[in-house]
């Protein structure tokens, strides 16, 4: 009687961030279930007590390491019913761990899917959708092939990369030598060069149900995520226009919704980067089998006015989309960056920000003196703002990055 009031849910969370607690938070207030982790390193404080119970694995990235603590849990709780994970790198062993326990969710086929960068391109190319052209590089005798098709610059990336880590542009064979035999490229340790994109940059998410996207919801870049990458000093930003409606965005989605029928999601959510070349025609960058960065979770909470956080509990937990969304702002995003190394020794113009615009800010990261200088894109610190009229969210982000200044010491 009590195995059927209560459900058995794992959680593999390795490590104690924010973004993932978010989640996790979330999870626990879903009725009905026994909250149970597999992590490397517990949370504290209040974080501490949202997990009924919870085990340590020394490698989560590990398959066996979290499947030795998945079976911990069912000895002392029963055979779990759902084994869930944000974090993008850990979707494949995840879903490894799923099929030796016989849980439901999605299959390791649809998680590789999503990872391997060449086969993704492979299966959305098969379904007629249009991708950035790509070939797996073993080496320079690959390179210059592919640059024969395709000309400079080109981007190498990871197969099985994470955002826009590691993803080089490249101009010339001088610099794709030194990329190539700088990240040990072989037979045995290929990597993906694809086609460079120019023109605009955006993303498309969607929460799937049943393989059917419930919602979606498309942001734009200023610059592009790889001119954010190459260029640590840029304090760069991203908008969630208010209306996603009108024709402007009518070619992607088909394109969108077509990628995850592609790959074979049933229930989740995908963050896709796609882009729109200056003659109107699209093209999928890559998508991703998780909620998206960049904030972009945090924002489309703000602009719906809805716990996303919930929702991709709902979905993966429960197999449920709670109601349809009205996108009722626009929102954005300025990341805080700076020029030079080391630590962070101050920041300026954080003040006068807040003077500005302290009624529209939903929330900010200031940046952390005495810390050292983040290596991800996303910066030191954000500022979130919402209005409106989506120009008035452009303007605002305009004069954030303008006014406010990181400066670092060593």
């Amino acid at each position: 009687m009590l195995r059927a009031m209560s459900r058995n849910i794992v959680f593999v969370a390795p490590f104690p961030t924010d973004v993932t607690y978010r989640f996790v938070r979330a999870c626990r207030t879903l009725p009905g279930i026994k909250l149970l982790g597999v992590m490397h390193t517990p949370p504290k404080g209040r974080d501490n007590k949202l997990f009924d119970d919870r085990v340590r694995v020394e490698n989560p990235m590990n398959t066996a390491d979290l499947i030795a603590g998945v079976t911990e849990l069912r000895r002392r709780w029963g055979q779990p019913d759902r084994i869930i994970c944000i974090l993008e790198n850990m979707q494949t062993q995840v879903a490894e761990v799923r099929e030796h326990f016989g849980v439901p969710g999605t299959s390791r086929e649809v998680a590789e899917l999503f990872r391997d960068k060449s086969r993704m391109k492979a299966a959305l190319n098969k379904a007629g959708l249009p991708t950035a052209k790509n070939r797996t590089l073993r080496g320079m005798s690959d390179v210059k092939a592919f640059v024969g098709e395709v000309g400079f610059p080109i981007v190498i990336k990871p197969l099985a990369g994470l955002g826009s880590k590691s993803t080089f542009r490249v101009g010339s064979l001088a610099e794709a030598t030194r990329i190539i035999e700088g990240l040990g490229v072989s037979e045995k340790n290929p990597v993906l060069g694809e086609e460079f994109l120019s023109g605009r940059e955006f993303s498309f998410e969607t929460i799937t149900v049943g393989g059917k996207p419930q919602v979606h919801s498309i942001s734009t870049y200023h610059p592009t995520c790889l001119d954010a990458v190459e260029n640590p000093w840029i304090q760069w930003c991203c908008v969630l226009p208010r209306d996603i409606s009108g024709p402007e965005f009518d070619p992607i989605r088909p394109v969108g919704f077509g990628a995850i029928k592609a790959l074979g999601l049933q229930d989740g959510m995908t963050h896709m980067e796609w882009f729109q070349r200056k003659d109107g025609s699209v093209a999928i960058g890559e998508i991703a089998q998780r909620p998206a960065g960049a904030n972009i979770s945090i924002m489309n909470c703000y602009a719906h006015d809805v716990d996303l956080y919930r929702a991709w509990c709902r979905a993966v937990v429960d197999g449920q989309f709670d109601k349809p969304w009205e996108r009722k702002w626009a929102v954005g995003t300025a990341f805080l960056r700076g020029m030079g190394r080391g630590r962070v020794a101050g920041a300026t113009g954080i003040g006068d920000v807040h003077r500005m615009f302290g009624k529209a800010i939903c929330e900010a990261k200031i940046p952390t003196v005495g810390a050292p200088k983040s290596d991800s894109y996303e910066g030191d610190g954000y500022v979130v703002v919402r209005d409106a009229k989506t120009e008035n969210v452009k303007e605002m982000l305009n004069t954030i990055i303008n006014t406010v200044h990181i400066y670092y010491s060593a």
